[in-house]
């Protein structure tokens, strides 16, 4: 057919004549609580993968979502009562063999939070659970999920080697020894004391605000910290790890 128009042939498109991918979101939101990284996860309501745990997400709705970004963050609310000021597009990934209902494609999310209380009741999932990493290995996730994890899992570590994350995630006010386990535990690597607290008070990422007792009670008080005003987008020169 030969169109007049972009108009004319726009008039007569119709996208339900092309077979068209399942399009997705999928959110990775990892925290600090109780001494473990953890994620958040939902045990799924439906069919498929029922009764299975799942990163929180679900399909686009292409009336009340401006864009992807959007999704993410209204499907995050509504199957865990949380809240993510910050995500970041991790990757897209899609085949035919992620999804037993069809070819699909999920957008990927991730940010990295303080530790929130899941909401009572969320529709459409059995329950909302954060769940230490180290504990993944003995239960079923849903899709891809664990692939998924897996990658947003790698982007943290790599993020938290030259941003100031984990400083925004602790409870305040906090220690240098504290500030440097989280450190360790996002990167999945032990630095070393001296140089890590050099780099980190040389930044001026912080600000001291009083003393507090010592881990284990006994010893000089230990200064303690809380993020300084505008440090929130500091970038390291050199990653952690190099020269640590």
């Amino acid at each position: 057919m030969t169109y007049r128009s972009e108009a004319d042939f726009l008039k007569q498109y119709n996208a339900r004549d092309y077979d068209s991918p399942l399009v997705t979101v999928d959110v990775a939101i990892f925290t600090l609580h109780e001494g473990a990284l953890q994620v958040l996860l939902v045990e799924r309501g439906d069919f498929p993968h029922k009764g299975r745990w799942a990163l929180p997400g679900g399909f686009i709705d292409i009336h009340s979502d401006d864009d992807l970004d959007a999704c993410a963050h209204r499907k995050l609310k509504e199957k865990t009562g949380v809240a993510a000021p910050l995500l970041e597009q991790v990757c897209s990934k899609g085949n035919g063999l992620r999804d037993p209902r069809g070819w699909s494609v999920t957008a990927l999310y991730m940010a990295l939070i303080p530790h929130a209380p899941t909401a009572d009741f969320v529709a459409s999932v059995n329950d909302a659970r954060w769940w230490p990493l180290d504990q993944l290995g003995g239960i079923e996730l849903a899709f891809d999920h664990r692939s998924l994890i897996a990658t947003a899992r790698e982007r943290l570590k790599n993020k938290t080697a030259y941003t100031v994350l984990p400083v925004h995630v602790l409870k305040r006010p906090f220690t240098l020894t504290q500030l440097q386990r989280a450190f360790e535990q996002l990167m999945d690597a032990t630095l070393e004391k001296k140089s890590f607290r050099r780099r980190i008070l040389n930044a001026e990422i912080l600000e001291e605000v009083g003393e507090g007792i010592p881990e284990g009670g006994r010893g000089r008080p230990a200064a303690l910290y809380q993020p300084a005003t505008g440090s929130e987008q500091h970038l390291f020169a050199r990653v952690f790890g190099e020269g640590l």
